[in-house]
């Protein structure tokens, strides 16, 4: 045995011995250390913290500190009672469990405390699980999630509450240092497989994605609350527990910590390690052209020269398309006579006098999101899920959420408002109106998935030369959502082409051919019917002539089901 095997064992001894004596005739459940035991080769005094988990403890919770050789050991005892119940539901804010997150050494009770740490891993997991759908409501759907990811997001929530645990942590949370404890690892495996028993998650090809369970249930705004109330306690608790063996570590170890502490506690905020890993880096969404993560950062230039041209020389051209509340281009390179086209659309928050009027117009009718990264969101998850639905929309080739950007394929066809225009002045229109029919159609199956379009205007539907419909523009779409706007939108729209004069029987037809394609695919009479109601009427009226609306919303309000 070596010098160091021998000491390391002495050392071990005393420390088991001093939490025999703290625990007098107790019984002792658990003794771990944080951290690595020993430290790396070091001539500075080092600090270290021991959780001792004595049964009927009493009191039931008190530090002690006892000097071992070159070593401070701040030993926290802790009833067995009320540990358990910081396991289970961060009774003292996990700031005494939640040592179970980083690696440890166990001294004394290696089932019980594996037992602990797969309890709270769970529980720390559901709760990271519930911020993910709660921050990308539509796309939590479609989430890929590399395992890492929890280990590192749980360990830095810790570290937001009491940042100074960075400069002791940052061996475990480095982009440049590689994960090193298997222990640890395999914890949050064993937690994740747990999950997925209980249908939480679901594991697919070293992923994991989010159960439709827990996305629906995490969308529950009280969860939310009660998740961020969970924060006070946990800022509280772990200020207290850490702050003395954090300062003695930091003072004895490390200057340059010191001088970021210090900083701190004069600034009350201080700075993450620049080498702090991006937890963004785990979690990808699918497009048409495969996963992406979103921490991918391709800006137009280099989508255009990476991923369009394959570093090919060519002509590149762009063209603003429109957008008023976005900016939209297409983008045409032509490379050794091929010319190939996509769309970029950059989402800008909505704010001022550019949200102003929209919400005025449809006050009590239904919201808008706002937000440029929410409606990037709902593109990219909506977009998606109809693409793998079998609906033909443009595919997604790329997207930069940082920079709120996506890249799309483009469709080459006749807009919808066109062929309602033709319908407005032509005698001949059975053709153009079997293409509403077959829109109204779409529209069913779309809101047979539970799917709320969002944006409807004719303008966002495309027909192309071989007579395919396309749907475009999700950016307000939504899982649930308001079905009848979609109908309402669509239907009172359309009218706003019609001529002022003799478009009755045009508005009807319309109307009638949308409703009978609609109600064909499977869709809901009663959500017909209420787009007749003034409800919806009344949003249009600014733009389509009262005579069509009124047309409209009668042929709604007397839809029957086809026989």
């Amino acid at each position: 045995m070596t010098q160091n095997s021998l000491s390391r064992s002495s050392e071990i001894q005393q420390i088991l011995c001093f939490c025999k004596h703290i625990a007098g005739a107790a019984s002792i459940t658990a003794v771990s250390l944080l951290n690595e035991w020993p430290p790396a080769k070091s001539n500075a005094k080092t600090t270290f913290e021991s959780i001792l988990i004595i049964r009927d403890f009493q009191p039931r919770l008190m530090s002690y500190v006892k000097n071992i050789g070159e070593k401070n050991i701040i030993v926290f005892a802790v009833d067995q009672w009320v540990f358990e119940r910081d396991v289970e539901r961060g009774f003292l804010g996990e700031a005494l469990s939640g040592a179970l997150i980083f690696p440890y050494t166990v001294l004394w009770g290696k089932d019980y405390l594996r037992k602990q740490e797969i309890i709270l891993k769970k529980r720390l997991i559901l709760e990271v699980l519930v911020t993910l759908v709660q921050t990308y409501p539509e796309l939590s759907y479609n989430l890929h999630i590399k395992p890492e990811y929890f280990i590192y997001e749980i360990m830095l929530n810790r570290i937001r509450i009491f940042p100074p645990l960075a400069y002791t942590y940052s061996k475990f949370i480095s982009e440049t240092t590689l994960w090193e404890s298997e222990l640890v690892f395999e914890g949050y495996i064993e937690a994740l497989k747990q999950l997925e028993k209980e249908e939480k998650i679901v594991f697919s090809d070293g992923y994991v994605l989010l159960h439709k369970k827990i996305v629906d249930e995490s969308r529950n705004s009280k969860l939310r609350l009660a998740n961020l109330s969970k924060n006070a306690p946990r800022a509280l608790f772990t200020s207290i527990f850490n702050a003395l063996p954090q300062l003695l570590k930091i003072f004895s170890q490390n200057t340059e910590a010191l001088s970021n502490f210090q900083k701190f506690s004069i600034n009350r905020e201080t700075e993450m390690p620049q080498t702090v890993v991006d937890t963004q880096k785990f979690i990808f969404v699918p497009t048409a052209q495969g996963l992406i993560s979103l921490a991918d950062r391709l800006d137009i230039d280099t989508f255009v020269q990476k991923m369009l041209l394959n570093g090919e020389k060519a002509e590149v051209a762009f063209t603003r398309i429109g957008g008023v509340l976005n900016d939209i281009y297409l983008i045409k390179a032509s490379a050794q006579g091929v010319e190939k086209k996509v769309i970029v659309k950059r989402f800008k928050d909505w704010s001022g006098f550019k949200w102003f009027p929209l919400a005025l117009w449809s006050f009590g009718a239904r919201s808008f999101a706002v937000l440029g990264r929410t409606r990037l969101e709902k593109e990219c998850a909506i977009s998606e899920r109809l693409r793998r639905e079998g609906f033909n929309v443009p595919r997604i080739l790329y997207v930069n959420h940082k920079e709120r950007l996506v890249f799309m394929e483009y469709i080459e066809g006749e807009t919808l408002s066109n062929t309602i225009k033709r319908i407005a002045t032509s005698e001949s229109t059975e053709t153009d109106l079997a293409k509403i029919t077959m829109v109204g159609e779409i529209f069913a199956r779309a809101h047979a998935l539970d799917v709320a379009l969002g944006d409807t205007k004719p303008e966002n539907i495309i027909c192309t030369l071989n007579n395919q419909i396309y749907l475009l523009d999700f950016e307000q779409a939504a899982h649930g959502g308001d079905k009848a706007w979609d109908v309402a939108e669509f239907l009172y729209y359309s009218g706003h082409y019609l001529p002022p004069l003799y478009s009755s029987n045009k508005a009807e037809a319309i109307a009638r051919a949308f409703i009978n394609g609609y109600l064909k695919g499977g869709g809901d009479l009663q959500t017909v019917r209420k787009a007749g109601t003034s409800k919806y009427t009344r949003v249009f009226s600014v733009f389509t002539l009262p005579s069509i609306l009124l047309v409209m919303s009668k042929v709604c309000r007397k839809a029957e089901t086809p026989r």
